[in-house]
This record gives C-alpha cells, sequence and structure tokens, in this order.
C-alpha cells in the first residue's frame, strides 16, 4: 500500500487551509473555490485508490488492518509511549471514501452557492481545515492521535457555523456546538486515561491486544461493582455521544443549522456526526467484551434519540431543523445497531452500511435544501409549495433521497435500514419495535416535508422566471442521486465487518413486508394531510394537544438545559468560584503585591547611589563579620 498516498489525502486539504488562509483576498479571490475543490478532487481520486488497493486484497490480515506507518512521538518512563501513525483497515477506508467524496461534492456546490460572499476564501479555507481534520482523526493508530483530530474537529466546526458571524444567531450556535461537545469531551478524555493505564499502552491494535487478553481479564481491576474496562468505555462513549448528538446531548446540532447550508451538509449529515459512530466502531472488539451494561447503555440511548428526535421532526417547519433532527434520529439507528452484540456481530456492519448509504442521501437532501432555499428566500415550509414543475432536477433528486431515508426499496437506505432492524428483531426485540415506530415516523415527516415544498399548493409565485439553480449547483446533486439508487446494491458485508470474516445479508423479502409496509403507510399519511393544503394538519395537531406542543418545543429539552446551566453550574459553581477568586486569590495575590512595594519603599534608601555611604555599609558589615567570627571563637 502506498504510504505516500495515504498521508496526502489529509496533507491536502491542509494545504489548501494554509494557502488560503495565508493568501487572502486579493491573492485568490474567486480562484480560492477553484483551488480548494481541486485540493479536494486529489484527495478523492487518491482515497478511491486506497480503498480499491484496499478491498482489492483478499488476504487475512486485510480485515484486521495495518499501520502503514508508525513514528514515535511522546516516550513515557513506564513504557508507555504515544506514537503518530496511520492505520488502514475496512472502516478506515470507507471513512476516507465517505469524508472525501462527500467534501468533493460540497467544495463543487459551494462553488455557486457561496459565490459573492465577501469572505469566500475564508470559507473554503475552512472547509480544507475540517476536512483535513476529519480525515486525520479516521486514520490515527492510537487514541490520542484520534483525540487531538477530534478537537481539530470540534475547533473548525466552530468556525464554520460561525461563519456568518454578524448574525448574533450563528455565533449563538457556534459557541453552543463548541461548548456542549467540550462537556462530552472530559468523558472521552478521561476515557483515554483510564484505558491507556489498563493496558499501558495507546494503539489501537495493542489496546485490543492487551484488554482482551486471558490475563488482564482474570486480574481486571473493579470500581464500584463494575470493571474498569467498562467505565472506561462508557466515557469514551460519552465523547462520542457527544460528537455524535445523542440524548441529552443532541441540543447543538439543530441549532448548529445556522451555517451555511452546504456546511450543514458536510458536517452536520454525513462526516462529524458520524465521528462518534466511527469511535464506537473503532473500539467495537473491546465494547464486545465489555459487561452487558455498557452495550445496554449504547443501545438504550441509541434507540431513544432516534424515536426522540424523529418526534420533534415530525413537528418542525424550517426545512433544515427537520433535515438536522432526522439525522439525530439516523445516527441513533446507527448507534443501537452498534450497541446490540450478536455473536455474528451483524450490527457492525449493519451499522457501517447505514453510515455509508445514509451520508449520501443525507447530503443530497441538505444540498437540494440549499437550491430551494436559494429559490424561494426563506427556510419555512409555509413558504414553499408547487416547485415540482419549476424545479424539475431538485424535485427528482429530493423525492429519491426521501424514499431512501424512508426505507424503500430499491433505494440505499432500504438495504441499510433491514439490516438493522433485522439485527434487533433477532438479537432484541423492545429495541427493534422502537426502530419500526421510528421507521415509519421517518416516511411520515420526510413525505410531509416534499409534498410541502413540491406540491400542496397550485405555484409558488415567489422566484418567478428563476433558474432552478447553476450547474455547479445541480451536477453534484445528480451524481449524489445516483448514489442514492445504487449505493444500496454495494456487496458491502463483503468488506466491512468486525470479526475479520466476510459477511453475506441477503434481504429477507418476508421480514422485509413489515417495515416496508410501516414506512408506506407514513408516507400515505403525509400526501393524505399534505399533498394539497387543507386544515387536516391543524385539526390533527390540536387533536395531539399538549403533546404537540411539547414536541414542537423540542420537548423543552434546551430550556432545561439553560435551566441546569444557569441554576446548578452558575449559582452552585460559577458564583462561589467567582467570589473566591476574587476575594481570595486577588486578595492573595493584591497582598504579595503591596507587601513587595512596601519592602522595597522601606530599603529603597539603602539605593542611593552614594558611594561614600556604599563605603560605610561595607564598613559596617566587615566590623559586624569580624565581630560575630572573634564571638564565635572565643566562646571555644
Amino acid at each position: 500500500m502506498n504510504t505516500t498516498n495515504i498521508i496526502l489525502i489529509p496533507l491536502l486539504p491542509l494545504l489548501s487551509f494554509i494557502l488560503l488562509g495565508l493568501g487572502g483576498k486579493r491573492l485568490f479571490g474567486d480562484k480560492a473555490g477553484w483551488i480548494a475543490s481541486l485540493a479536494m478532487l486529489i484527495s478523492f481520486v487518491l482515497a478511491c485508490g486506497v480503498a480499491m488497493n484496499y478491498f482489492g486484497d483478499h488476504s487475512a490480515d486485510a480485515y484486521v488492518g495495518k499501520v502503514v506507518f508508525s513514528f514515535p512521538w511522546l516516550p513515557f518512563g513506564n513504557g508507555l509511549k504515544i506514537n503518530m501513525g496511520a492505520l488502514v483497515d475496512p472502516i478506515t477506508s470507507l471513512m476516507l471514501f465517505v469524508v472525501t467524496f462527500i467534501s468533493l461534492m460540497v467544495h463543487i456546490f459551494s462553488l455557486a452557492y457561496m459565490k459573492g460572499e465577501e469572505r469566500f476564501h475564508i470559507y473554503y479555507a475552512f472547509l480544507g481545515l475540517f476536512t483535513f481534520s476529519m480525515l486525520g482523526l479516521v486514520i490515527s493508530s492510537n487514541l490520542f492521535q484520534i483525540y487531538i483530530f477530534w478537537e481539530l474537529v470540534g475547533v473548525s466546526s466552530f468556525l464554520l457555523i460561525g461563519f456568518y458571524y454578524q448574525k448574533n444567531a450563528a455565533l449563538a450556535a457556534a459557541k453552543k456546538a463548541f461548548i456542549v461537545t467540550r462537556f462530552a469531551d472530559l468523558g472521552f478524555l478521561i476515557g483515554i486515561l483510564v484505558l491507556s493505564a489498563e493496558a499501558n499502552t495507546l494503539d489501537f491494535q495493542q489496546l485490543m491486544i492487551n484488554l482482551s487478553s486471558p490475563e488482564y481479564t482474570s486480574a481486571a481491576g473493579e470500581f464500584m461493582g463494575i470493571s474498569v474496562l467498562s467505565w472506561g468505555l462508557a466515557l469514551v462513549f460519552i465523547g462520542a455521544a457527544g460528537k455524535s448528538a445523542m440524548f441529552p446531548l443532541h441540543i447543538w446540532l439543530p441549532d448548529a443549522m445556522e451555517g451555511p447550508t452546504p456546511v450543514s451538509a458536510l458536517i452536520h449529515a454525513a462526516t462529524m456526526v458520524v465521528a462518534g459512530v466511527f469511535l464506537v466502531a473503532r473500539l467495537y472488539p473491546l465494547y464486545s467484551i465489555a459487561e452487558v451494561g455498557v452495550q445496554s447503555l449504547i443501545s438504550s440511548i441509541g434507540a431513544f434519540t432516534a424515536i426522540f428526535a424523529a418526534l420533534i421532526a415530525c413537528t418542525q417547519t424550517d426545512i433544515k431543523r427537520v433535515l438536522a433532527y432526522s439525522t439525530v434520529s439516523q445516527i441513533g439507528f446507527m448507534m443501537f445497531s452498534l450497541g446490540i452484540m450478536s455473536e455474528d456481530h451483524l450490527g457492525y456492519t449493519a451499522s457501517m452500511f447505514h453510515l455509508f448509504t445514509h451520508a449520501i442521501f443525507k447530503a443530497l437532501l441538505f444540498l437540494a435544501a440549499g437550491v430551494i432555499i436559494h429559490y424561494v428566500h426563506s427556510n419555512e415550509m409555509q413558504d414553499m409549495g408547487g416547485l415540482a414543475k419549476k424545479m424539475p432536477v431538485t424535485h427528482i433528486v429530493f423525492l429519491l433521497a426521501c424514499l431512501a431515508i424512508a426505507g424503500i426499496p430499491p433505494f440505499a437506505g432500504f438495504f441499510s435500514k433491514e439490516e438493522i432492524l433485522l439485527n434487533a428483531w433477532n438479537n432484541n426485540r423492545p429495541i427493534f419495535f422502537i426502530a419500526l415506530l421510528t421507521s415509519g415516523l421517518t416516511a411520515f415527516y420526510m413525505f410531509r416535508l416534499y409534498f410541502s415544498i413540491f406540491w400542496n399548493k397550485p405555484h409558488h409565485e415567489q422566484g418567478h422566471g428563476k433558474k432552478e439553480g447553476s450547474w455547479f449547483e445541480l451536477i453534484p446533486l445528480m451524481i449524489l442521486g445516483v448514489g442514492t439508487v445504487l449505493a444500496g446494491f454495494v456487496p458491502f458485508g463483503e468488506y466491512v465487518s468486525a470479526d475479520g470474516k466476510p459477511h453475506h445479508a441477503p434481504i429477507d423479502l418476508q421480514f422485509s413486508l413489515g417495515p416496508v409496509g410501516i414506512a408506506l403507510l407514513g408516507i400515505l399519511l403525509a400526501a393524505w394531510m399534505y399533498f394539497k393544503a387543507s386544515s387536516k394538519p391543524e385539526k390533527t395537531a390540536a387533536g395531539f394537544g399538549v403533546f404537540y406542543k411539547a414536541a414542537k418545543h423540542k420537548f423543552y429539552i434546551d430550556e432545561i438545559w439553560l435551566g441546569f446551566t444557569k441554576g446548578v453550574l452558575f449559582n452552585l459553581i460559577g458564583r462561589p468560584a467567582a467570589w473566591f477568586d476574587r476575594n481570595v486569590i486577588d486578595t492573595l495575590v493584591k497582598g504579595a503585591g503591596s507587601a513587595t512595594q512596601s519592602a522595597a519603599e522601606g530599603i529603597k534608601g539603602m539605593q542611593s547611589g552614594k558611594v561614600q555611604q556604599y563605603g560605610l555599609y561595607f564598613l559596617f558589615g566587615i566590623i559586624i563579620i569580624v565581630s560575630v567570627f572573634l564571638f564565635t571563637q572565643g566562646g571555644r
């Protein structure tokens, strides 16, 4: 495997970030987008080459993974050391393709979508930084290295969410995303320390060997009746839950829609939000041997997040927020699939397959939403309607993506979601029924969105005579549309598995009747309520009463968090800490300064600059020394 190519994949976006960031608007101007897109295209081609070479290698080692390069960085005295390297295995190859492909589509789309922006070159510089950080994260060979890029992803997402810094809402959303994920990342960091202390290594492959060995298992310590390994993995999962917007740390993702729409497609649909899923998948061998409580934690939080976000999505009217909560729900599917352990580990393969298909059709939905927003100059569904004939390309690809996410065959989402549901049916029936209900809700809210945008009203006057979009916007939509149709036919299980063996997951048509039937019911219900303008939605909402109101207000989770941060963190911790800092720390510091100043005032007369006075001090000093010497000698 060509090591140079693997290194170049993340370094090219980093180079574009440096060039565009330092070169400025005067040097590059409108060419910034082309430079960044060219760098991204080369990275994508290299990523495709790495994936083809890797998946073309059918040796047993190919499924285990290879550290293609590694060099020592920080050695410690107890044998623990931190190396910087690149680990290539099935999920690394998968993520390299997904990140570079989606990023390339976003780069091309943004050439037209962001044209005319004052900080056009800065936007592309930030895209380069984010893509570099995400690619560095997926090739990391050890826990500490992944944590470095984990934080870089957070910083670059902060910059992109707050790109429109003139808007208070964008600034607030950027800070919210950064702060919420910092809470979670503290758990991740502590988890890293716990696991590295237990295994005396940070390297992923050695970590698996050390912590799963019989010697460690027999001598493993406990804390509060739970193994230290389980504590470490649970803490790492907290970091994953924050980055992947799992309940109750999901609150940052919907607000992050204040960033440019292409950023939503890149960060909040296909790459950053799946970082937590990737992290759990990376440590899957350890999670599979951990105590049942850790596995149940992952599956329960994932399943609850899936249905919780789906209920909220049914009530939202901002199309980007509907897609945001849809993302939270679908990430929940991936997460609970990883948490449902089985002997064949099909939940792992199904989760990674859904990550792959979801990245394509959700990026398509967000980019199509961007074209729609540009056309009608509004995010609100009530300002749309009757756009099917006015936006034929966007209409077709949006419909394809809706069918895919609803799980309708033969589109991509059907195959990956069916594998998740089948694994849940075989191993965890309660979660299966939650997931089945969520699938029906998904079909309902996505076609609620589709009918409200493209049908509902006879026609839409706003945007009359305008073009649907430039080719730089429509070509990525068509490419992603093709991917939405064909991605499900990839024999995914033959390439990506947890146990290093190819898995064949044939579709059980008899089993699929239930999920597909539930999805069709959701679509029919959405058509009945939203295909034509009527009072049915208002009457239905009124029928649900308080529950609908709570769902529309996102079950008041934001208000609960605000009350917690103000009431507990601010009043019980922040105020006492501020008082202690002001009255104790400041007093000690000021007192030390005042004492030093007073002492200086007292002795500054000794530094008069008069030679005669210095001579007198010298004489007195000699007399004192001689007197002390004679006194001590006389005593003897």
